[in-house]
């Protein structure tokens, strides 16, 4: 009987030690992002860098715009306009012929005043690993500021870093509480995913040629 009990408590023992960790591992992951990043909110203050690299999202959701992707546009067009950049790159999904996020995003920084020529897009941004690594080994960049949401330009940062990409972040404005909450919960999940990827190394498949990235004389120094 007590060779049963014993049994019994150890297997729950060690059910409750996977499940700690399926819980402990996701939440160190999320905070060490966090605590390693810091997301300028100030495009007066930002410290300057040549090109803003813009992560992609889809610009709909459920057939209405979708809040974060505007909040993006606003902000790198933003930069832009105060100075604190001098050429956007958007990198984006253009996986299928009839889904196109850099070519839209293009369009839409056009229509808040960036100059056309002075916009490039990366078309193969599938993740988030896909745009800060390109960034440097296609388009040949050393430093960028990252714009997107604060939560996803802590990740992108630690992520270009990694890669020998000297990257800072600006923030663009979160979206209403309910629907801040289920994206935070996957950018936990997306967290994690990120660390385990750089703890094994992962690889870029697809890079191609080089291309550069055009920007206009300086205003700030």
């Amino acid at each position: 009987m007590w060779e049963r009990v014993r049994s019994v408590c150890a297997g729950r023992a060690k059910w409750i030690a996977v499940c700690g960790l399926a819980v402990a591992v996701p939440l160190v992951c999320d905070a060490s992002v966090s605590w390693s990043t810091h997301v300028f909110d100030d495009s007066a203050t930002i410290p300057h860098r040549s090109v803003a690299l813009v992560l992609g999202t889809s610009p709909t959701h459920e057939g209405r715009p979708n809040r974060f992707y505007v909040a993006r546009m606003d902000a790198a067009a933003a930069l832009f306009t105060a100075g604190a950049v001098d050429g956007i790159l958007v990198s984006g999904d253009n996986g299928r012929p009839d889904y196109d996020e850099s070519s839209r995003m293009r369009a839409d920084l056009v229509a808040r005043g960036v100059p056309a020529e002075l916009i490039t897009c990366d078309f193969a941004g599938f993740r988030t690993l896909d745009s800060v690594v390109r960034a440097k080994e296609v388009f040949g960049l050393d430093e960028v500021t990252i714009v997107s949401q604060p939560f996803h330009a802590e990740r992108a940062v630690v992520l270009a870093r990694s890669h020998g990409l000297d990257a800072i972040a600006f923030g663009a404005a979160n979206p209403a509480l309910g629907s801040w909450l289920k994206v935070r919960a996957r950018e936990v999940v997306a967290r994690t995913l990120a660390v385990a990827d750089l703890a094994i190394g992962r690889r870029l498949h697809f890079l191609g040629p080089g291309v550069a990235v055009t920007t206009r004389t300086p205003r700030r120094g």
